[in-house]
């Protein structure tokens, strides 16, 4: 289980690879188009020798495939990235907040986001592309320091010009972006919504449905907003629970905070509600870290019922600081089918379905908690 392994990790048992055949050459997708397993970032090793790094800080990119148990397969590619973009540090001028599609958003000091591809473990160093977005505009009462997270309808955020970047923040502002629109300068466009239940929840696209979706606090609401309509205010649907567990774990639920994610499978048309129970494991410095005790998975139809499932079928499930995503495990062997990979800046789990219950569950600071979903592998 390579996604537990990085901090038992040594220098001497990282790979180092010159191309991306040692990305897929431990089970790569098995469809017609070659794609590269989902991949956790792992860290940023200083280039050598020292001098260049405190004067470019640039590090090598370390990521671990997660379709990959063995801890002497993690890989130290050739690619150089910006440490700080992978090692974030609260009193640093630029902090990650995100990521989507295999891209990294971050924030400085200056109000201004950036798109930076540098992690996508695909794309080019020599080339890498840095997207810059108009400066953040704050509506009234509300505030655009503090991001819940950040989601995007393509992956070609630099030339698609029906890219559209949102940026949900902690309480009431939702803002969009068309990075490469028609306009000679983009613009944000911000709404402000009014129902509370959405303060704390997370933004997620949609491509069935070709819009963006936000799950209310406690998920008996999500929220939809189509930007092709000229509506700046969220589309309401109340959800439904149906067919729930006999016997819920009730007093450890009831001592537990409950986070809602909204999934998507692109492979099978099917989208899910992760209702993701966590209470504090043990405090580090005055910080408490979080451990996931509990999951319950539900599959959502267009009408809003939700049926509590044990089983996704060869689906394997990605929740982490990136835009949730879920892909067949039998397109890249070694994944676990029916498994919720978790991964945060304080905890890495994994959770079978069966049962709900975490299999592994580890705590300990992570500097970048992406998944990379998979990228297509140009030849």
């Amino acid at each position: 289980m390579a996604l537990f392994l990085r901090r038992l990790v040594k220098p001497a048992l990282v790979r180092r690879s010159s191309s991306v055949s040692l990305l897929i050459s431990n089970g790569f997708s098995t469809t017609s188009l070659r794609q590269t397993p989902p991949c956790s970032i792992i860290g940023a090793k200083p280039c050598l020798p020292l001098e260049f790094f405190y004067r470019s800080g640039l590090g090598t990119l370390i990521i671990a495939n997660a379709n990959v148990a063995d801890m002497s397969c993690l890989v130290r590619l050739k690619k150089k990235v910006p440490v700080d973009l992978v090692h974030n540090d609260p009193d640093d001028t630029m902090v990650t907040i995100g990521a989507s599609h295999g891209w990294v958003a971050s924030l400085k000091d200056d109000g201004i986001l950036r798109l930076h591809d540098d992690l996508n473990p695909v794309a080019s160093d020599t080339d890498p592309k840095r997207i810059q977005l108009p400066p953040l505009v704050t509506l009234p009462h509300c505030q655009t320091k503090i991001v819940t997270n950040v989601s995007m309808s393509s992956s070609s955020p630099e030339n698609d010009e029906d890219c559209v970047v949102a940026v949900k923040f902690l309480g009431p502002q939702l803002s969009f972006c068309k990075p490469a629109g028609k306009s000679s300068k983009p613009e944000w466009t911000n709404i402000k919504i009014e129902n509370p239940c959405f303060y704390s929840s997370r933004v997620m696209f949609s491509k069935k449905d070709n819009m963006f979706r936000i799950p209310g606090s406690g998920g008996h609401l999500i929220g939809s907003l189509d930007l092709c309509e000229p509506n700046d205010k969220l589309k309401l649907q109340c959800v439904g629970f149906e067919n729930l567990p006999p016997k819920l774990p009730t007093p450890l639920m009831d001592s537990c905070c409950m986070s809602q994610h909204l999934v998507e499978s692109t492979s099978t048309g099917e989208t899910f509600l992760v209702k993701q129970y966590r209470k504090t494991a043990k405090i580090v410095q005055g910080v408490a870290q979080m451990k996931t005790q509990f999951l319950m998975v539900f599959k959502l139809d267009d009408e809003g019922n939700a049926v509590y499932t044990q089983d996704m079928g060869d689906l394997t499930m990605f929740l982490s600081m990136s835009e949730p995503f879920c892909v067949p495990s039998t397109s890249f062997p070694g994944l676990l089918p029916n498994y919720v990979y978790i991964l945060d800046f304080d905890e890495t789990a994994m959770v079978s379905l069966v049962d709900g219950f975490p299999l592994v569950a580890t705590t300990g600071k992570t500097d970048a908690p992406y998944y990379i979903p998979p990228q297509n592998i140009l030849d």
